[in-house]
């Protein structure tokens, strides 16, 4: 067990909004929850999945919907509806073992990013309860059926959700994790495009060899590296490649870009002009949460599962989506995809036909090689 402290916590979502690729939520929110708890003195313990019991209870807690701002005209639906004073993921969380009648052992994060690992993190350190170090994404992923759980066959269901209304739901005999996105989705466009959600409520005998081991701890070396690279003032970008296993795939600044709304995601183009290197060059990222296809000059250059991520080159901070400006310098970064989406099956669910490119996954990295 490690009993993770302040300097830990930052880290790792550091490193988590790095392999989040733009997704994942903002890193300010994280620290937000994490401040929180350690106010109250609260703890963030990680354990490794080989620590934890064969029977403990664990679950998968977070937060789905658009990572944009809603348009005025549909804040205005909500004007009247009160709000609670109670984190929605604690209202789902207690409500979900209060349904169980059973405690949870811990939590297990569903993707890498600044805002959902905090999300786990929170409501386990709040109900004093453990971090498991894996997840079941080892990046940032836009839809539930993005995840090893769902490539293992695991169920979603029961799911318990909450929103910052106070209303709360508990959805029983979900089919798969397919129909558990089209549900969740749903409520989360009827909240503000935000919704707390628990679901994969399984034992540690269920999960092992289902989920990434040590994807916590992948974060947190990230997290690291990236912060000793800043206060050296090293080449941010580099670090993160070598860190990675990636590499530096394109340096320059944003000329245009843009983002939308839409069906309960944040879709956006960002057009990067050339500089150094890539003087004449231009790299443009196509994004649905996350950071979905990258092309060089007009041809498909990377795309999903491949990390493509977005680091601005005069803060050294990851860009999460949709906070891209004209005129920001920036780089882009590819690191290889995490080894379950690479099978047939990881492709077919989060490969380039989920984005819909007629064409076979190129891993980046290799064909760098």
């Amino acid at each position: 067990m490690k009993k993770l402290s302040r300097q830990d916590l930052e880290d790792i979502l550091y490193g988590a909004a790095i392999l989040g690729t733009g997704g994942g939520g903002e890193l300010s929110e994280g620290l937000a929850m994490i401040d929180d708890a350690l106010a109250l003195g609260k703890e963030f313990i990680m354990v490794d999945l080989d620590e934890a019991p064969e029977d403990a209870l664990v679950c998968t807690p977070y937060i789905l919907g658009a990572i944009s701002a809603l348009p005025k005209e549909e804040e205005r639906l909500y004007e009247r509806l009160p709000r609670s004073t109670e984190h929605a993921i604690l209202a789902a969380y207690q409500r979900f073992q209060d349904y169980l009648g059973r405690s949870f052992y811990g939590t297990i994060s569903c993707e890498l990013g600044g805002s959902n690992t905090a999300t786990a993190f929170y409501a386990a350190a709040m109900a004093g309860a453990y971090i498991i170090d894996a997840d079941p994404a080892g990046r940032a992923v836009p839809e539930i059926t993005h995840s090893t759980y769902y490539l293992n066959g695991l169920p979603a269901a029961p799911i318990v959700m909450a929103n910052e209304f106070g209303e709360a739901v508990i959805c029983e005999n979900v089919l798969d994790d397919a129909r558990a996105e089209h549900i969740v989705r749903a409520l989360s466009k009827v909240s503000r495009n935000s919704i707390a959600a628990i679901d994969h409520a399984l034992e540690i005998s269920e999960v092992r060899g289902a989920v990434i081991p040590g994807a916590i701890s992948l974060a947190l070396n990230m997290g690291q590296k990236w912060r000793e690279a800043r206060a050296q003032d090293d080449d941010i970008a580099e670090t993160i490649a070598s860190v990675g296993a990636g590499f530096v795939a394109f340096r320059g600044t944003v000329s245009t870009c843009d983002w939308e709304t839409k069906d309960g995601f944040t879709y956006g183009n960002i057009r990067i002009s050339g500089s150094r290197d890539f003087e004449g060059d231009t790299y443009r990222i196509w994004l649905k949460n996350e950071n979905m296809i990258g092309r060089l000059n007009d041809e498909v250059h990377a795309t999903i599962p491949d990390l493509i991520c977005l680091i601005d080159t005069e803060t050294g901070e990851p860009v999460t989506n949709p906070n891209y400006y004209r005129d920001q310098s920036v780089a882009v970064v590819v690191l290889p995809a995490p080894e379950p989406f690479t099978s047939t099956k990881g492709l077919e669910a989060f490969g380039p036909a989920y984005i819909g490119l007629d064409q076979p996954y190129q891993p980046a990295v290799a064909a760098l090689k």
